[in-house]
């Protein structure tokens, strides 16, 4: 399975292929009139808020826009700033870190009065993060209550299967396999803290093999979620293969529909409720060449910044600069898409 790269990294002037909206994203809020205030200050743009990340793009130029993923979002909270299209005002603040850096955006709402983008994205995000067992592989979480699964809200139980062995250990540990539509489940019968949660996004190949144990199940996660791989045993064999060939079955279903498990449900009035009928649109622009936004520095989050950094001589410039921050080049701060 191809795993999402839109939910966990921050990427700027994307083009119009990772615009799109990946299988099983659903747009939650579009809004107009929305100001990159800190990269593109005086440009109108979109906001598009979806189940995993959180999109802008300029309306005059869409292809200088933000692709900011739910999962690298450190906070999100209102700041004052100044504004090129509507002065001093209170905007959107979201500080990210991503692959190392932290970068901050601030999106102000050019409609007077207009709050949709606070409550949208703010929203959005508290459910993305309440949401992590539908994508993150969790061990010895908190999962099982009394022998019962703690049922996700769109989570179906299709299968439950006791006397299997998981072949982690030497000895093995016998206990119960739970197959759902959104992941695998499996407990130790005497310890229910001794378990795993593996969603079907993070698996990577399900097998049937031998084993010093005799022939297992054998599933192997992504590389993101660890590369563990998970061996367990059931008996008789016949019934192992069925439960390879449902797992199989269950995995392939789900690739051709993710579940991300981000529900949120708008609770204001009409005025402020997302155009449904505009949803298709939004991610159909143009993609105009050789139009880049700001440069990525624009966006550095350098909090904490007490004093300049002493200067030193630049033999490529010729002159005295500030010296460059740690992890940074001077060739990286003057381009404005990475190498």
């Amino acid at each position: 399975m191809s795993l999402t790269w839109e939910d966990k990294e921050v990427r700027f002037d994307i083009p119009f292929t990772e615009m799109r909206l990946k299988i099983g994203e659903k747009i939650i809020d579009r809004l107009e009139n929305i100001e990159d205030t800190k990269g593109n200050g005086g440009d109108r743009g979109r906001l598009i808020v979806t189940n995993i990340r959180v999109l802008w793009h300029s309306v005059a130029s869409p292809r200088v826009n933000l692709s900011i993923g739910f999962n690298c979002v450190v906070t999100i909270s209102t700041k004052v700033v100044n504004s090129k299209l509507r002065g001093t005002t209170q905007a959107l603040h979201i500080l990210t870190t991503s692959n190392g850096t932290r970068f901050e955006f601030i999106f102000t709402n050019l409609v007077p009065g207009s709050m949709r983008h606070f409550t949208s994205v703010m929203g959005v995000h508290k459910a993305y993060i309440s949401s992590k067992l539908y994508r993150e592989l969790k061990l010895r979480g908190a999962v099982i209550h009394n022998k019962q699964l703690k049922i996700l809200p769109l989570e179906q139980v299709f299968s439950t299967l006791h006397g299997v062995w998981n072949l982690s250990s030497d000895q093995g540990s016998l206990g119960t396999f739970i197959v759902t539509n959104v992941r695998l489940v499996w407990f130790a019968d005497m310890n229910e803290g001794f378990n795993i949660s593996l969603p079907y996004l993070q698996i990577s190949s399900i097998r049937v093999r031998d084993s010093k144990f005799g022939t297992a199940l054998v599933v192997t996660s992504s590389d993101t979620s660890g590369s563990y791989i998970l061996g367990f045993r059931v008996d008789p064999e016949e019934k192992l293969r069925n439960l390879y060939k449902e797992l199989s079955s269950l995995h392939s279903v789900y690739k051709g529909n993710p579940i991300f498990g981000v529900e949120y449900k708008w609770c204001s009035n009409k005025n402020e409720e997302p155009n449904e009928k505009l949803v298709e649109d939004v991610v159909e622009i143009e993609e105009p060449k050789g139009e880049m936004s700001n440069t990525l520095a624009a966006y550095l989050a350098d909090e904490g910044h007490a004093k300049d950094r002493p200067p030193v001589y630049s033999a490529d410039l010729g002159l005295a600069i500030e010296s460059v921050k740690e992890g940074f080049t001077l060739q990286k701060l003057w381009e404005v898409l990475p190498s």
